[in-house]
């Protein structure tokens, strides 16, 4: 069976070389930089055996997509995002050991067809699970999430470990109901009710929402569906509020035979992440984020990442980008420690 099938292969662009260019460094001490670990692959041209055959552990993909934005009448420009992260990443020196990265390249949404980007994207991630290779997805915006989430319960759901819970760092709910077509303030709404219409619960925590940010009705929505989360006032690096959200989380991940961890860089404070549609003042830090990360992680229940909505054309001095790129290259370090056995 092919990696990508012929209906995704319209949208979908192999890693890229120009995207990962760095400094020279000396031979003899091997690798040094992102751009000299990583391998590049076109899936399109692999079946999933051929890929089984790589021994993969990490797969860095993109999430090509403004579309979603645009429709919750967003700034556009995460679209841009895949690109501008992978160009800092290739220069970020490595720190990781016996885990070997590739980039499998971008799923592109093609004429404003946003449902068939999340489709074609949802069965990259979902092919890439099946065969035991972590996806760290990049974006784009948070309608990414929709697809990585449907991908991740099409490798899980005939199996005895099928309860997802979602981690969402964010300053949104994105739990808006669909009003005609969905968009980036859906994903979260479509995919409880749409398990929930397949007999399966969805535990969803979002840890960042800033009360300004949101309505009431959304709030409402929250406390209907069972949503648990945390005011971005109590997302802070001091030991007592980190300790009272481990302790809230604790009980999530034990509910829970999985955890996906989701990133909006809006979350962050403007003074970190100023190139995000929604910049806002009143974010956390990175340091929350990292702190929060290596909770998560230790539980060896988180499966798949993604950080959402980087905008390149607003970011300053590539912070933003700069920034999504640490991040990542943290979660690799996180997953480098997991027990995958």
């Amino acid at each position: 069976m092919k990696v990508i099938s012929k209906s995704t292969k319209a949208g979908y662009k192999p890693a890229q070389q120009s995207n990962w260019e760095g400094r020279a460094s000396n031979p003899d001490m091997g690798n040094q930089y992102w751009y000299q670990e990583i391998e590049l692959l076109d899936v399109s041209s692999l079946d999933t055996e051929e890929l089984n055959d790589k021994k993969i552990d990490i797969a860095l993909v993109g999430y090509v997509c403004d579309e979603g934005v645009r429709r919750n009448r967003g700034r556009i420009g995460a679209a841009q995002g895949p690109k501008a992260i992978r160009e800092r990443l290739a220069k970020h020196p490595v720190h990781f050991t016996n885990t070997h990265i590739a980039d499998v390249g971008d799923i592109n949404c093609v004429e404003d067809d946003m449902e068939a980007c999340q489709q074609s994207f949802s069965e990259l991630i979902g092919t890439l699970l099946q065969q035991q290779i972590f996806p760290i997805a990049i974006g784009g915006g948070h309608d990414m999430s929709y697809g990585h989430f449907m991908g991740i319960w099409k490798a899980v759901k005939n199996t005895e470990k099928r309860k997802v819970g979602i981690v969402n760092f964010d300053a949104h709910f994105d739990l808006r109901p669909v009003d005609g077509r969905p968009n980036s303030g859906t994903p979260f709404n479509q995919i409880i009710k749409e398990l929930r219409e397949e007999g399966q619960e969805v535990d969803y925590f979002a840890i960042g929402i800033q009360q300004q940010s949101n309505t009431r009705e959304l709030f409402d929505i929250a406390r209907k569906k069972n949503v648990q989360y945390a005011i971005n006032y109590d997302c802070e690096s001091t030991s007592h509020e980190l300790n009272a959200l481990k302790d809230r989380l604790t009980s999530f991940i034990a509910n829970n035979d999985a955890i996906y961890v989701t990133v909006d860089m809006d979350a962050f404070s403007s003074a970190y992440a100023p190139g995000v549609s929604a910049p806002s003042p009143l974010g956390f830090t990175p340091y929350f984020l990292f702190k929060m990360l290596d909770f998560l992680f230790a539980s060896n229940k988180v499966i798949s990442c993604d950080i959402a909505e980087l905008n390149p054309s607003l970011d300053r001095d590539s912070v933003t980008a700069t920034l999504v790129a640490k991040i990542v290259d943290y979660m690799v370090m996180n997953i480098s420690r997991l027990d995958r056995s």
